[in-house]
């Protein structure tokens, strides 16, 4: 017991985020944790369904003891062992994010015993959490820099408050993760996305979102924009739900990205609008990662072998979460730099993870 690292759910974000690193980390690491105030910051502080879905399938895949996994459990207590193979299962009963389960897991099952593969149940573009196409077209693109990635096959797509979405995701592991620079922006070289309805919601509200994100996109004077119109199939959303997605590519690389769900109190011109801008605002100071993905790229770039740079927007509360945790849990050794133009330098001396099964 006295080997047990004592964690503080309520510290900065002082929710979902630290559970998840934290865990994350335990894994890694091999370390025993205890974390206690668990999402103090939310309303309903606890465990909630997405939450417990989350560390059963973490106690799975690395054959953990936990003790207080239950709804509403405020301290967890965590005791990894080997990181193992095969399928396993997360299907939360509510539309609890899918995408999270997945920011989650990852950068344990890269580096497990063999391929890994997930068959998750929740939801699948739901508010609070990125989208699912967040994560393959944005999130994915920027992994892949690190040297690792997975597969993604989508079979139901779930919303709230219904939840029900489907998919496998597909890891296979590595033998380490490389260091990443990614301080250019360079040029736009294009900007792309998707705007989708489902359900009876209109086709016009699909066409009405991306007009709004191009009225903002084309003040970049990008050399295309190219945003895919579609209204999802009755089989694979049987649900209504509108969203957008939208993403940047620059010609050194850089990645860029945001998401938007609609709702009937926001018009959908203004949603897609609004949805540009966020891309608007990392283009202005000239961020080579988003808002959305800094704190996701914490973890690799504690992981990665080498010293990692990423030049970003001003840090989230998630990102500064995200770092306390890594260097609470790990050697990396993170400094960040605030730049004149509003940006700020990522900095991270990384631990050199090794897979201690290849």
């Amino acid at each position: 017991m006295a080997d047990i690292l004592d964690i503080d759910g309520s510290t900065l974000e002082g929710g979902g985020q630290i559970l998840r690193m934290s865990l994350c980390f335990s894994v890694l690491c091999r370390r025993s944790i205890r974390i206690y105030n668990i999402r103090a910051g939310r309303k309903k502080p606890g465990l909630a369904a997405q939450h417990l879905t989350g560390v059963a399938l973490l106690r799975d895949i690395c054959r953990a003891r936990v003790q207080g996994l239950q709804i509403g459990s405020t301290e967890l207590e965590f005791h990894p062992g080997d990181i193992g193979q095969g399928k396993f299962d997360g299907h939360v009963q509510t539309a609890g994010s899918i995408s999270l389960l997945i920011q989650a897991v990852l950068p344990v099952a890269i580096f497990g015993a063999g391929s890994i593969t997930l068959d998750l149940k929740g939801g699948t573009n739901v508010d609070m959490a990125p989208q699912v196409d967040f994560m393959t077209e944005i999130f994915r693109p920027n992994m892949e820099k690190f040297g690792a990635t997975f597969d993604f096959d989508l079979f139901r797509r779930g919303y709230f408050p219904k939840g029900g979405g489907h998919c496998v995701v597909h890891i296979k592991p590595v033998r380490t993760l490389k260091p990443v620079s990614s301080v250019d922006f360079g040029s736009i070289s294009k900007c792309y996305g998707w705007s989708f309805v489902a359900g009876n919601v209109p086709m016009r509200v699909s066409k009405d979102a991306s007009n709004g994100a191009k009225n903002v996109l084309q003040r970049l004077q990008p050399p295309e924009i190219d945003i895919d119109e579609y209204k999802e199939s009755v089989d694979m959303a049987p649900d209504n739900c509108s969203g957008i997605i939208l993403g940047l590519q620059t010609t050194t690389g850089a990645i860029l990205g945001a998401g938007s769900l609609g709702n009937r109190q926001k018009d959908s011109f203004q949603m897609g609008l609004e949805t540009a801008n966020i891309i608007k605002e990392a283009h202005s100071v000239g961020a080579c990662v988003d808002r959305h993905v800094q704190d996701m790229l914490v973890v690799l770039m504690a992981l990665a072998d080498g010293r990692s740079a990423v030049k970003t927007e001003p840090l989230t509360m998630h990102t500064k979460t995200a770092i306390h945790i890594a260097q609470l849990m790990t050697r990396a050794k993170f400094t960040v730099t605030e730049q004149p133009n509003g940006c700020c330098l990522i900095e991270c001396d990384g631990i050199g993870m090794k897979n201690r099964y290849l």
